[in-house]
């Protein structure tokens, strides 16, 4: 399991396609010997390597401590990653390369929404357990994937009303041009409003825009109290230069349910990012002991320039956790006896806290946080004990609907 990031990049790199026949639709038989084999599908490459690496150095982490303990089932845990590189096309091939050809036991992987809605359709086709471990718009009803990220109910909540207690009333909103932005927004619009607030405007863009002088352009004319942002990836980073530049930054305060996990705080000016709030489940500052000991075995490992340990890191760690956790349960790896056993709410204790498996959703209630940047580094300023995915637990309830595997746009 020790291998460095450019090593470990050349050995999850893409193989070749593999074309389902017919006959092989349904249940992929597995080995019951052997290694268990757990999948990764992870951007290493392209604009959203820098937060793909530390999910998959913390599922690293997760799968060498599940070795280390004797493993499952007297098994050891194989862990096959492929690099995503970004690209959808990528995500929907090595998805069912892993289901098909590896034939793994679970997949964890995904980190756009997009990424995710490409490949869970395949993962229910052939009976592939399918962990998606990244904060997300909400909404997804599924009994073969779990989500271990925030909903906007657990983060977005407590953000908006505590930017605009701050900051004032009048809203502008940025966000990514796909369904976690557009989503995203609506839950925002929604906070605004349920605080007496107004939102003047909102402005999406694409993935791969890096000039924003037009809309900074607009959002001055508009005259906000405050700019809620749903940027995403490496690129969109350039927003908050460009900001800084125009001379915007204190005059408009910014509150992003996305800034800081492609490491802005520290890739930023600290005049470019000084005073942006953010809500997650996890922040690496965190001062427990458990946050302290994920934070050194990765860095441990990976080393200094390990990019930003991040709420899609923890969550990640804890997936991998929660899905063991199912197996030694259920006594077996097989997808609908871990299913089940994950299903009777078992929880892990992990960086951000307590982890608990909600049946009806198969999302987790945790402990979310809110964070201020100061010098480069997030500033803890308020911690919110296990908070419920109630945002999702409106539109689904698997108990009651178990062949449900819709994505609902909730009605907001």
């Amino acid at each position: 399991m020790t291998l460095s990031r450019r090593r470990f990049i050349r050995n999850s790199a893409a193989g070749g396609v593999v074309l389902a026949a017919p006959a092989l639709i349904g249940s992929v038989a597995r080995a019951d010997d052997g290694p268990i084999k757990l999948g990764s599908l992870h951007d290493l490459a392209g604009p959203l390597a820098a937060t793909g690496e530390p999910m998959v150095y913390a599922i690293m982490l997760a799968v060498k401590e599940i070795n280390d303990a004797g493993g499952l089932l007297g098994r050891e845990v194989e862990l096959i990653n492929y690099d995503t590189q970004s690209n959808i096309q990528l995500y929907s091939q090595f998805a069912q390369q892993l289901a098909v050809r590896d034939k793994v036991d679970v997949i964890h992987g995904g980190i756009t929404s997009a990424s995710r809605e490409a490949i869970r359709p395949i993962f229910s086709r052939f009976r592939t357990l399918y962990f998606y471990n990244t904060l997300y718009e909400g909404g997804v009803c599924d009994r073969n994937t779990f989500n271990t990220g925030t909903t906007p109910a657990q983060t977005v909540e407590k953000l908006v009303p505590y930017a605009m207690n701050l900051w004032g009333k009048k809203a502008y909103i940025i966000a990514a041009d796909y369904n976690y932005g557009q989503i995203t927004a609506k839950w925002m619009r929604k906070y605004v409003e349920d605080n007496g607030g107004e939102v003047l405007s909102t402005d999406f863009f694409p993935l791969d825009v890096t000039n924003f002088g037009p809309s900074i352009s607009r959002i001055q004319a508009a005259e906000p109290d405050l700019l809620l942002s749903a940027m995403v990836g490496g690129n969109h980073t350039a927003f908050y230069r460009q900001w800084a530049a125009a001379g915007l930054k204190d005059e408009i305060p910014i509150a992003s349910t996305t800034f800081g996990l492609v490491n802005e705080p520290a890739t930023l000016e600290d005049a470019e990012s000084r005073g942006v709030l953010g809500s997650y489940g996890y922040f690496e500052e965190l001062q427990t002991p458990a946050s302290q000991a994920f934070v050194e075995a990765i860095k441990s490992e990976h080393g200094a320039q390990t990019p930003y340990i991040s709420e899609l890191a923890a969550a990640s760690y804890e997936g991998v956790h929660l899905w063991a956790e199912g197996v030694k349960k259920a006594g077996s790896v097989e997808r609908m006896a871990v299913i089940e056993a994950l299903e009777t709410g078992l929880s892990f204790e992990g960086p951000s806290g307590p982890v608990v498996v909600d049946p009806k959703t198969h999302h987790v209630t945790r402990n979310t946080f809110l964070a201020e940047v100061v010098e480069s580094r997030w500033n803890v300023l308020e911690t919110f004990e296990q908070q419920a995915p109630l945002d999702t637990a409106a539109v689904c309830d698997l108990e009651a609907n178990p062949n449900d595997t819709t994505h609902y746009i909730i009605d907001i």
